[in-house]
């Protein structure tokens, strides 16, 4: 162990044992309580799960090859990890059972999936599958595969909006973003000109997206149709049709409209930092703060007006940025050093920042927002940051597999 991790170690332990008589610091739960972190292991074909009310290391399970995405399901006690497969092989979602953390079911998929998202009743999962060019929904419950829609060249990243009525997908090597129906599983409007499309982000209200071109130095802003459209004969494909040929990444859709309704439209294209890879939402929806990596900052976005702030300088490699709750602070993960940096939204300036292990490059919140767990994905553990009062050094450290790099937080109760 070199002579920083071994500082950052024994620092974690002595915060440890200090904390062991603050019990206070932390919620009370109920006896039939249940929280738990899920951290995907690429390397080890892994999921490392963390028990979060006794903040300790409950189990690791081995799933399927190169695990890279992972979701909880809003009203099942499951959680489903993606597994991206061998480099051009098939891969597959692993669905475990949280109340005993035991993997129940692998549903196959295609080419290299690298993506989840799930709708807000919990039915269905949409996945990016990034070597077949197309999304895969898949009926939960019956853990298998309904329908296969075409995107663009390479999608890698999906989200769908919070009124259920568009599924936005970032297609890297397309650079564009694909708009498709789920009423209709049909794509509804195709958007060019993002270099290497890489995240996204849609507002709560669901009325507009925006998309990392993090090729270039822009991000995308598309006003969303507030209405599902129905296909017509231009952009409308099959999903038959989508499924044995894609769409096109490089082709230019205009989007439809429908007796009066609206149609998405691009807003605007808006200069940022170098390689912007990924986008972190205020909850309350009024900011986007833009995590440029090549250019070493965030910008800030406002998203009522699609006007940049500006740029502030992070750390080496900026790779990811989670806003608190309450919408006042920004954490962003430096995957070249050991720190996240702590940035205050309403002062507009750094206001600390927090040792971890080597390679920050995922994040998220307890469900109480009192802890902050950062995947490092260089050293193979998860710092656990106290958020009331964080310090300079990580509350303690996590063990993981190997080349961890994405994490999920699912609480519940027993009934």
């Amino acid at each position: 162990m070199n002579p920083a991790r071994a500082r950052l170690f024994a620092c974690s332990l002595l915060m440890v044992t200090l904390a062991g008589c603050r019990s206070h610091d932390f919620p009370q739960y109920p006896a039939n309580y249940r929280e738990y972190a899920y951290v995907t292991n690429g390397g080890s074909g892994t999921v490392t799960v963390l028990d979060v009310v006794n903040v300790r290391l409950d189990r690791e399970l081995l799933i399927g090859q190169n695990p890279v995405a992972v979701a909880a399901s809003p009203t099942r006690n499951e959680v489903y990890v993606v597994n991206s497969g061998a480099t051009g092989g098939q891969g597959s979602i692993s669905v475990i059972n949280a109340e005993n953390n035991s993997v129940v079911a692998t549903i196959p998929l295609h080419r290299q999936p690298v993506a989840i998202d799930l709708d807000p009743d919990g039915k269905l999962a949409y996945v990016a599958n990034s070597g077949s060019n197309s999304v895969s929904v898949v009926d939960l419950k019956s853990r298998h595969e309904v329908a296969q829609i075409g995107a663009g060249e390479e999608p890698v990243a999906l989200e769908l909006s919070p009124d259920g009525k568009t599924l936005a997908v970032a297609n890297r090597k397309g650079n564009s973003l694909s708009l498709i129906d789920p009423g209709t599983l049909q794509v509804r409007s195709v958007f060019a000109g993002c270099p290497g499309a890489a995240d996204i982000a849609i507002l709560p209200d669901s009325s507009k997206a925006f998309v990392a071109c993090s090729a270039g130095h822009q991000v995308m802003a598309v006003a969303l149709a507030r209405e599902s459209q129905p296909a017509s004969s231009q952009a409308g494909i099959s999903a038959a049709t989508q499924t044995r040929a894609g769409v096109p990444g490089d082709a230019q859709r205009a989007p439809t409209s429908s007796q009066g309704r609206g149609a998405d439209q691009l807003e605007a294209m808006m200069d940022v930092g170098r390689g912007p890879v990924q986008l972190a939402l205020k909850p309350d929806g009024g900011e986007v703060f833009v995590v440029n990596s090549i250019s070493n900052s965030i910008s800030e976005v406002i998203t009522g007006t699609n006007d940049v702030q500006g740029a502030y300088m992070m750390g080496d490699n900026p790779v990811s940025g989670l806003v608190s709750n309450d919408n006042s602070l920004l954490y962003i993960g430096n995957l070249r050093t050991q720190t996240v940096i702590v940035y205050s939204i309403n002062d507009g300036r750094r206001v600390g920042w927090v040792h971890v292990g080597d390679g920050p490059s995922a994040m998220a919140f307890s469900a109480e927002g009192n802890l902050l767990f950062v995947v490092d994905a260089r050293s193979g553990d998860v710092a656990v940051v106290r958020t009331a009062s964080p310090s300079q050094f990580a509350f303690t450290l996590l063990p993981a597999g190997r080349n961890p790099n994405a994490i999920v937080d699912k609480a519940f109760k027993l009934q």
